[in-house]
């Protein structure tokens, strides 16, 4: 028993690291995948995950962390070894066939389309692929206080941009009518009832495992208030429809969940035609039977409402797809959670859902990501149950790669000190665009005025030898506060310091702007987002707009030419 506590008390704080608390279904369901023979005492086992669950959630933070980093080598190994076992092949399913196969990508039209939902497209994409069948884009839009047109708007363009392709496009609020029709069968089979019990009566009794006594209505009186439901007779929070489950399962998705519940909101696409609308648990399995999917990948977070899933499709007497559970993505430092990022857009920290600080894929398009990247990055996951959890330096990594090759090659000086050569008075500096590959020249008639970037000026003392890359050596005469004088020792190389640089004439103030982790200890990092001033070399001028360049010993860089800034890649 000690060391199931010990498991137990392990993931949890996972969890809670991951998540910010941690959750008893979560650590359970993680707990059961590694030790299957725990399922024999289920009820002492949900006791233990409550006791640790509680105990892990009153800690402190640094408390938490530090528990955390005694298990961070384990859990870094353990990812990696699954990562290896679970992800070879990356894209096979059990029970799926060559020929008759189909999926579907479900984002709710609540939100931009963010990596995660990159992810799931590009998996069911690269399935549909793999097993000669096709994919959806099935907009999960039951829920008409959250859901606009613009979101499905931005949802279909940003799956353009990323090059995914669907077979077809569909709607679950365009097939209410049909399930009505599924709510009466159940209500008819004596499986479903409509309840009058307020939310947190409900979420009370759920969690005490206490039977609800509406659930007595007979099927006549549940069709006669069903009606009363549809008819608008009640208010949004008066009645609802709920599966008549198991209240003392548990796995507490079975404990008659909500299947519809009423909603008076103009729906973007349906108007006022409907007020009753139903819930996930409910839309998804219909939906998806009706649809043809034979295979749906969705987030192991709902891996507990499976047997929900199921369960309605038997009682309904429905074709049953096969459901497969995958990783969620999460990037360290940032958020794809839209309460999350609607709340930074409303308190002014974040500008809108493109701003280049997020993962929405609006924002990394506006940073200069590019699609490719974001592709080979969520496609290195694969199918595996494994968390996700990686950094931006991970997919700026892969965007390098591919930027790399068609990068200009600049310099930019910033906090620029002076440095006035002696012993010249004209030089001509041709210096290549890019190191390996022709992309032409840079020019310039330079004269004895220069400009370093402000870091250097502490690598230099009188006597220093130093080379202005590509241009001229120079020794160095003294130095008074921001100004160097040096003398001018040749065009050719040497072995000293070498430094990017300006010359008089020859440059134009831009800035840099410098973006970090947009969230840091699970708060905004006000310096998510910084400017560095400076000079850039004339020729950025010849730039275009969004054109992607790499500042030597700096990084690279995406223009932004209305602004006269570059963006940090």
């Amino acid at each position: 028993m000690r060391d199931v506590e010990l498991l137990i008390r392990k993931y949890a704080v996972k969890n809670a690291a991951e998540h910010g608390s941690a959750r008893e279904s979560a650590v359970l369901a993680k707990v059961l995948s590694l030790n299957h023979g725990l399922k024999k005492d289920m009820q002492s086992l949900s006791g233990q995950v409550a006791s640790v669950v509680k105990e892990v959630n009153a800690l402190d933070k640094a408390s938490l962390d530090k528990e955390y980093a005694s298990y961070e080598d384990e859990f870094g190994k353990e990812y990696s070894e699954k990562v290896a076992r679970t992800s070879s092949p990356k894209f096979a399913l059990d029970g799926a066939a060559k020929g008759l196969f189909r999926t579907r990508f479900a984002p709710e039209p609540s939100g931009y389309m963010h990596i995660g939902h990159a992810k799931a497209a590009f998996i069911a994409a690269e399935l549909a692929k793999a097993y000669e069948g096709s994919v959806g884009l099935y907009f999960d839009d039951t829920n008409p206080a959250k859901e606009k047109q613009e979101f499905v708007d931005g949802i279909k363009a940003d799956s353009e941009w990323l090059g995914i392709e669907y077979g077809d496009e569909y709607y679950a609020s365009d097939n209410l009518d049909f399930e009505y029709e599924c709510a009466e069968k159940l209500m008819l089979r004596g499986k479903a009832y409509v309840c009058f019990c307020s939310s947190e009566e409900m979420r009370s009794k759920r969690g005490a495992g206490t039977e609800c006594g509406h659930r007595k209505h007979g099927a006549g009186a549940n069709l006669g208030y069903w009606k009363d439901m549809l008819n608008g007779k009640f208010s949004e929070s008066e009645a609802s429809l709920r599966f008549i489950g198991d209240m003392s399962s548990l796995n507490t998705a079975m404990r008659d969940p909500v299947l519809f519940r009423i909603k008076k909101e103009e729906h973007y696409r349906q108007g006022t035609k409907y007020t009753v609308w139903p819930s996930y648990d409910f839309n998804t399995p219909v939906i998806d039977s009706i649809k043809g999917v034979t295979d749906a990948v969705r987030s192991k977070e709902y891996e507990l409402r499976d047997e929900l899933y199921y369960k309605l499709l038997e009682i309904l007497e429905m074709r049953k797809p096969r459901v497969h559970e995958i990783s969620r993505l999460e990037i360290k430092g940032s958020t794809t959670h839209k309460r999350e990022i609607n709340a930074l857009i409303d308190e002014g920290y974040v500008k809108g859902y493109d701003d280049p600080r997020l993962t929405t894929i609006s924002g990394l398009r506006k940073r200069g990501i590019r699609p490719e990247a974001i592709r080979e990055f969520v496609l290195k996951f694969g199918i595996s149950r494994v968390e996700s959890r990686a950094s931006m330096d991970e997919l700026l990594t892969y965007n390098r790669k591919i930027i790399d090759s068609s990068s200009k090659r600049l310099f930019f000086v910033r906090n620029p000190a002076g440095v006035s050569v002696s012993g010249i008075s004209d030089i001509y500096v041709k210096m290549p665009l890019h190191p390996s590959i022709d992309m032409g020249y840079r020019e310039y008639a330079c004269g004895n005025e220069y400009y370093i970037d402000g870091s250097d000026l502490a690598s230099l003392k009188p006597g220093i030898v130093f080379r202005l890359k590509g241009a001229l050596s120079a020794k160095v005469s003294s130095i008074e506060g921001n100004s160097v004088k040096a003398e001018y020792l040749g065009a050719g190389n040497t072995d000293g310091i070498k430094m990017q640089w300006a010359s008089k004439g020859n440059f134009h103030e831009a800035s840099l702007t410098m973006i970090s982790n947009l969230m840091s200890e699970g708060k905004f990092n006000k310096e998510s987002m910084t400017v560095v001033n400076g000079y850039v070399e004339n020729y950025a001028s010849n730039l275009n707009d969004s054109e992607t360049v790499q500042f030597e010993r700096i990084g690279f860089f995406k223009f932004d030419k209305g602004h006269n800034t570059f963006l940090s890649l």
